[in-house]
């Protein structure tokens, strides 16, 4: 079925062309192909015919009744009344949704729900083996993390490298736990703008630098010595 055009406004629709195949078919066939068109249920449509001029014809309100019966022509527009009480966007806003709520002790309760599963199967949170495992390799990298922070005195001229990057050159600002993500952080306050921020992070500061010459990288990228600033003339980009 092939349409000389769309209408601009909403619930519009051009009347389609193909001369007497279409004028032969039926009213109801015409609302079942618009709801594919303009959204709403061909038992909620109400028709009207506008003709090329956008004068109004007739009301379209025989379903059983055939296209030609009206005076439609090339040109003409049928324009589409939705009885079915949807609004523009009401299903956008998803908190406007009743939502189906259970409280934490009847889906305990519940037997066919993932929680069951997998306390059932002692898979995830649920398997004391393979938590203690996790919470044992933790504590290592945790350990581990600690002591390469150490090592990493505040105020110090480095070089952080990452796979994958080219060496950034900096000064340590900052060495510590850090609300954002666990484990231990280097900040470092780079040489040029190649940064993330200007030292806080969530609204929380840890060092004072220039915006997007602040980074927090984990101890192991970060090597400390003697290295120089460099001027790489990202500032006059």
């Amino acid at each position: 079925m092939k349409f000389k055009r769309m209408g601009a406004g909403p619930g519009k629709s051009e009347v389609p062309e193909g001369g007497g195949k279409s004028r032969r078919s039926w009213v109801w066939d015409n609302q079942c192909k618009l709801e594919l068109v303009v959204g709403s249920p061909a038992s909620c449509m109400e028709l009207e015919l506008y003709g090329a001029d956008d004068k109004f014809y007739s009301k379209l309100d025989q379903e059983d009744a055939l296209l030609g019966s009206y005076p439609v022509d090339d040109g003409c527009r049928i324009h589409v009344i939705d009885h079915s009480g949807a609004r523009l966007g009401e299903y956008e806003d998803v908190s406007q949704v009743e939502k189906y709520k259970i409280s934490q002790e009847a889906y305990d309760q519940r037997q066919d729900s993932v929680r069951s599963f997998l306390k059932r199967s002692k898979l995830g949170r649920y398997n004391e083996e393979e938590r203690a495992q996790q919470e044992a390799e933790t504590t290592q990298r945790l350990t581990e993390e600690k002591a390469q922070a150490s090592a990493i005195p505040m105020g110090s001229r480095c070089e952080v490298r990452a796979p994958g990057q080219l060496p950034r050159r900096g000064t340590v600002m900052y060495v510590g736990l850090t609300d954002f993500k666990p484990g231990y952080w280097i900040g470092i306050r780079y040489d040029e703008p190649l940064g993330k921020h200007d030292g806080s992070v969530n609204g929380k500061r840890y060092f004072e630098c220039q915006a997007k010459y602040g980074a927090f990288v984990k101890p192991s990228l970060v090597t400390v010595g003697d290295f120089p600033e460099e001027d790489y003339g990202l500032d006059e980009m």
